[in-house]
């Protein structure tokens, strides 16, 4: 039978397909398309193969912009979050195959590259990848099991960072509250702010929060933890929720707050309530690449999670604008 390339699907069909996918994730669905379809400067694209109404193959970039004053083709990349999912076996592959040699030949890109940030192991794939022009890139994760016992959980964090939240918690100066009212989205936006300007980082417009906290949190599958510091937001977390899965998706810490442990004290909250509410694994998200220095994953070494490289592939559509493109993020880099 033919394979069929769609760009819409139901979206019973769709959640159902991800749900019942052993490597399914939240950036599969269909409720995190709707997210990033209201966030300012995004645009998600919506790529399956189907057989005979069977759906096969599903992959879903998203085109980020990163400042609309710039030049669109400079200025633009395209990120598939929970990278690609098909079917296991030979027929899932070869919808995979059609669909990314689909994608790839389009008439029209927009995009200077596609990025596909993977979050299990896709080495079966990797021929696919391969062949149509997606290069494979080393990145690294930590992955904690909250299935067991909290003092075990606690034990498996650093001792020095273990040292820290005991006297955190003594002396109680820190609360962390979950944010229940949309309102307090700005609080965490601000700590956020705070976070990727001091990185020279650029961060996402509040709109994605705000359309996640919106779309997201009445059906369990968003949380934003805010830690105060005396009333003082000192420190935020916003992760995703799917099945047994937490994901650390954005984190930030307000550097006024001196050496009060704020961010550990904040993590072991959301490591403690994850395990006590039957979540199997926290994702943090990724640690970067293994042969750069990333003070981020000095920091989420800490908390005893497994490391792993799961990597990431990326398909350059024109390697000149990409590099104007790169020079041009290096200045825009210094204004932040």
């Amino acid at each position: 039978m033919t394979i069929e390339i769609v760009r819409e699907l139901p979206a019973e069909e769709w959640s159902r397909f991800v749900m019942d996918h052993g490597e399914g994730n939240i950036f599969h669905t269909p409720d995190m398309f709707r997210v990033f379809s209201r966030t300012k400067n995004h645009r998600p694209e919506l790529w399956a193969a189907a057989q005979n109404g069977h759906l096969l193959a599903l992959f879903l970039p998203v085109q980020i912009r990163l400042k609309r004053a710039w030049p669109r083709r400079l200025t633009t990349r395209s990120v598939v979050y929970g990278s690609i999912l098909c079917e296991p076996g030979e027929t899932g592959q070869e919808a995979l195959d059609q669909l990314l040699r689909a994608y790839v030949r389009r008439p029209r890109q927009d995009s200077l590259f596609t990025e596909l940030r993977h979050l299990s192991d896709h080495r079966d794939l990797m021929p696919i990848l391969d062949r149509h022009g997606f290069v494979h890139e080393n990145h690294l994760n930590y992955l904690i099991h909250l299935d067991r016992p909290e003092d075990e959980l606690f034990r498996s964090i650093g001792s020095r960072t273990r040292k820290n939240i005991r006297h955190g918690l003594n002396q109680g100066q820190v609360t962390v509250e979950e944010l229940t009212d949309r309102k307090q989205v700005a609080s965490c936006y601000d700590v956020l702010r705070q976070t990727y300007k001091a990185a020279r980082v650029p961060l996402a417009d509040i709109s994605l929060f705000e359309s996640a906290f919106d779309l997201l949190y009445a059906k369990g599958m968003a949380r934003f933890s805010l830690a105060y510091l005396d009333r003082t937001p000192a420190a935020v977390s916003v992760d995703l929720l799917y099945k047994d899965i937490i994901y650390g998706w954005y984190g930030g810490v307000n550097r006024d707050c001196g050496r009060q442990p704020v961010h550990e004290l904040l993590m072991w909250h959301i490591l403690r309530w994850g395990s006590q509410n039957g979540f199997g694994v926290y994702d943090f998200g990724g640690a970067g690449k293994p042969d750069e220095k990333y003070g981020v994953r000095d920091f989420k070494s800490k908390f005893g999670g497994g490391l792993v490289d799961y990597g990431r592939h990326i398909c350059v559509h024109s390697r000149r604008l990409l590099w104007l493109s790169e020079k041009g993020y290096r200045l825009f880099r210094r204004w932040l």
